[in-house]
Parts: C-alpha cells; sequence; structure tokens
C-alpha cells in the first residue's frame, strides 16, 4: 500500500545511507538499535544493508503490520486506505503489542474516529522524552484518521 510506504519513508527516513551508497545501523531516539527505514528486527551480525535491501524490509515489515491492523481492528478492513495506513504506520512505528492493549485500539473498534485521533495524539513519547518527530507524525495518523 503506497499510502503507508509514503508515511514510513517520511517518518523514518533513510537514516545513515552513506555517499558509498549503503545504509549504516544506528541507534534510534529511543535508545534502540535501527537500520533503514526504522527497522529494528534484523540479525546481530548485519551492520550494513543496500538502500534497496533497507526499501525490501520496509515493504515487507509495513505489509505485515498493515496485516496485523486488519487482523487485530477487522473493522479497518471496511474502511478507508487512508485510516488503515494510519493504523498500520502506528505499529510499524511502536509495534502490534502497544496497539492491541491501547485506548486507541478500542476507539477504533468502534469506529469512534474523533475519540481514535484524539488517543493517537497521545503517543509522542520514545525513550522517556515528548519527540517533536512523533508529535507531527501522531498529528498526520490523527488526520488521515478523520479523513473520509
Amino acid at each position: 500500500m503506497e499510502e503507508l510506504y509514503k508515511l514510513i519513508r517520511q517518518f523514518e527516513g533513510l537514516h545513515k545511507l552513506k555517499n558509498d551508497g549503503l545504509v549504516y545501523e544506528y541507534v534510534c531516539p529511543a535508545g534502540v538499535r535501527t537500520i533503514g527505514y526504522g527497522t529494528t528486527r534484523f540479525p546481530k551480525d548485519v551492520h550494513v544493508i543496500t538502500k534497496d535491501q533497507a526499501e525490501l524490509w520496509m515493504q515487507e515489515e509495513a505489509d505485515q503490520c498493515l496485516r496485523s491492523a486488519l487482523k487485530l481492528s477487522p473493522c479497518l478492513n471496511k474502511e478507508s486506505n487512508k485510516k488503515q495506513a494510519a493504523i498500520a504506520d502506528f505499529i510499524y512505528n511502536l509495534g502490534s503489542g502497544a496497539y492491541k492493549s491501547s485506548t486507541l485500539k478500542k476507539k477504533v473498534d468502534a469506529c469512534d474516529w474523533e475519540a481514535a485521533a484524539y488517543q493517537i495524539r497521545k503517543w509522542v513519547w520514545g525513550g522517556g522524552k515528548k519527540l517533536p518527530g512523533l508529535i507531527i507524525r501522531r498529528e498526520l495518523e490523527a488526520q488521515l484518521l478523520l479523513d473520509d
């Protein structure tokens, strides 16, 4: 889903792309070992990948997050790509466990989009700090939830 890939590219960015065309691992603001477009699940012995590998991993992980979103909140199957992308992007960023146990999920399941937008805006903390990038990301996700 291109809408989801676009969100991830915008907010995760392709960090540590060097002049040699390779992408290097880094530690994200929350203190997690990361590579490419925010990918956190990769082999411990991998420290460098190609730009194409970063794109492939991002798309595979994004597709998995979308499947998780649709499984955890089946009502999303009847909703717009924008609403699906907002929740899948949230899961890409924070994981399905955070979504599964959240008030956000309860509001999505009730199709209460105003309340869901309010809830998603609360998830702006990383590493014990309020992160400006997360504030912007959550606002865009909230807008997607409110968009018909």
